[in-house]
């Protein structure tokens, strides 16, 4: 029985190599030479992908159908990936250093178990992923129905195939292999119209534990003394406390095309990339699986790029029901710690989801900006760079430090920015807000439809608590659709289309300029519009308001258009 095993993986390794010579490796090879890949497939596929980047294949091709991929046999490496978690990562398709690749998915379902990322890559080049969909037998968020509720607690029903039980007197969630899914949040979702619930707000437990008891019609009693009212028949989303594992993880890399391409699941984003550049996202859907029963989609936001370059496109994409933002496009701020000398400084990280990152390199030139105002006061150029740990950097510049330099004040990469076009997109039934947009390239949305339950387009960017640059200099907004936007929280934007930067010290303060709002449809039950403060520059022409009865009016007609601390707007009503 040996000797025939042997013989098939000699017989299948030779019709690989013979592929591979041509620029082709076929996964069906692999899983017909593993007589366990209908259960796991992932010794097959860690196979293929070692033999691509051994021969330099030009395509992986994939062979339709599911594929089981279990985290016994993945890649694993720590990563830290920003605005996600730091962890030690199970990863299947990880790739480092390629060039010119293609993953063909011919339709494949690649279906995870466990806490395992799908896609990993660093440092690579032109590489195009097509056709394929991500789930996971268990999401990293459970979803319960709201059966009954009464003066601080609720009560739910969960699927059959959740495995509930109480830890400690509190309630636990785990998959079939007894690992636990933890929860950190709590927000109620409108079961019909498979939406955030309206003026939902999060429930946040952060690290504390709520009593739990199982009731004698096996259902599941929550505990705690500031739950309100919930509507009967409604979904309780659990947030995961963690994200440890996006769908879909860019490092350092130049060309990198994604298409036809559904991310139904993943325990984080489902597309993060940073310090990259030229990314495209054609048709790709983020929503849950058809005849899932799921609510929430992905765990986080779809999409983020962090100091990115080049151009960003997003085209015909849908982005809906995951647990945060469609993007956020946006750069970094580190604090300055203190001055060390009159050409050195100490850097930190203040936010931790931003540990671990090494972007700064010399050469490269920085802005110094004003954490109060976010002025930028200054522009110099690293010398050296010196890693203290994942926290601390300590920076030598090549010239003196400005004298107005002072603790608390941060720096950002100050050269080439990405262009950003989002078009023909939908966006919406998600949590919180839509595009987050922080680029000072040329930035274009055109074509969408958002139904957010916040602002459906936010301006961002602080040096005091996310960390984020910002700062646009040229946006046009033009012919889309905002279909009655604004029905979740209060706390997710002041309008349709606004700021949140964090700005303490507004007067004075011009963080965004020459935004363009032509040629759209807001319709509506909010009064809420439009919400600015800080811009120089902004002109809202041409565009169409119309109200709807689909919610409950809200909101002061005579604070549709809130304009603080601005110069140059035009209001065309």
């Amino acid at each position: 029985m040996k000797l025939t095993r042997l013989i098939s993986l000699a017989v299948a390794l030779a019709t690989t190599l013979g592929a591979a010579a041509k620029g082709t490796v076929r996964l069906q090879d692999y899983l017909q030479a593993d007589s366990t890949s209908t259960v796991d497939a992932m010794p097959a596929l860690r196979a293929a992908l070692e033999d691509c980047a051994r021969l330099r294949a030009s395509e992986l091709i994939l062979p339709g159908g599911t594929l089981p991929l279990k985290p016994d046999g993945a890649f694993e490496r720590y990563e830290y990936i920003s605005n996600n978690d730091p962890s030690m990562k199970r990863i299947a398709f990880l790739l480092e250093g390629m060039k010119d690749f293609t993953v063909r998915g011919n339709g494949t379902r690649l279906l995870f178990s466990g806490f395992m990322s799908a896609f990993s890559l660093e440092g690579c080049e032109r590489i195009r992923v097509e056709n394929l969909s991500i789930d996971y037998e268990r999401p990293f968020v459970s979803e319960g129905r709201i059966v009954a509720a009464g003066d601080g607690w609720f009560e739910f029903r969960f699927p059959d195939d959740y495995r509930v039980d109480l830890h400690d007197g509190s309630l636990r969630f785990r998959d079939a292999a007894g690992k636990t899914y933890p929860y950190s949040s709590l927000l109620e979702f409108d079961t019909e119209r498979k939406e955030v619930a309206y003026h939902a707000n999060d429930y946040w437990i952060w690290g504390q534990s709520y009593p739990a008891v199982k009731t004698a019609e096996g259902n599941w009693r929550l505990y705690r003394k500031d739950f309100g009212t919930a509507q009967i028949g409604n979904t309780m989303l659990f947030g995961a406390t963690a994200r440890w594992n996006p769908a879909f993880t860019l490092l350092d890399c130049a060309g990198f095309t994604l298409a036809d391409v559904a991310i139904n699941h993943c325990g984080g984003m489902g597309v993060i990339a940073q310090s990259s550049r030229d990314i495209t996202l054609e048709r790709v859907r983020v929503e849950p699986a058809e005849g899932s029963g799921r609510i929430v989609s992905i765990s986080a936001d779809a999409t983020h790029f962090v100091n990115c370059k080049g151009a960003i496109r997003m085209i015909d994409c849908v982005f809906r029901n995951q647990k945060d933002d469609a993007t956020n496009i946006h750069g970094w701020y580190m604090s300055i710690e203190r001055r060390l000398a009159d050409d050195r400084v100490l850097l930190r990280w203040r936010n931790s989801g931003q540990y671990g990152v090494r972007f700064l390199r010399p050469g490269m030139q920085i802005e110094v900006v004003d954490n109060r105002t976010m002025e930028s006061y200054a522009r110099v150029k690293i010398a050296q760079v010196r890693y203290l740990n994942a926290e601390y950097a300590e920076v030598r510049l090549a010239g003196r430090l400005p004298e107005r330099v002072q603790p608390g004040h941060v720096v950002a990469e100050d050269g080439e920015y990405p262009d950003v076009e989002i078009r023909g997109c939908y966006i919406g039934n998600n949590r919180a807000r839509g595009l987050l947009l922080g680029s000072r390239g040329r930035i274009v949305v055109e074509g969408c439809t958002f139904h957010t339950p916040g602002a459906a387009i936010l301006f961002e960017g602080d040096g005091n608590y996310w960390y984020e640059q910002s700062g646009v200099r040229d946006v046009v907004i033009r012919d889309n659709v905002f279909d009655n936007c604004m029905y979740g929280s209060l706390n997710w934007g002041g309008g349709v289309i606004a700021v949140g930067s964090g700005i303490p010290e507004r007067e004075g303060a011009r963080y965004h300029r020459n935004i363009r709002v032509e040629g759209n449809t807001f319709r509506g039950f909010d009064e809420r519009i439009l919400y600015l403060y800080c811009v120089d520059g902004f002109t809202f022409r041409g565009n169409r308001i119309e109200t709807t009865s689909d919610y409950p009016a809200y909101g002061d007609p005579d604070r549709r258009f809130v304009v603080e601390h601005c110069d140059n707007v035009v209001i065309e009503r």
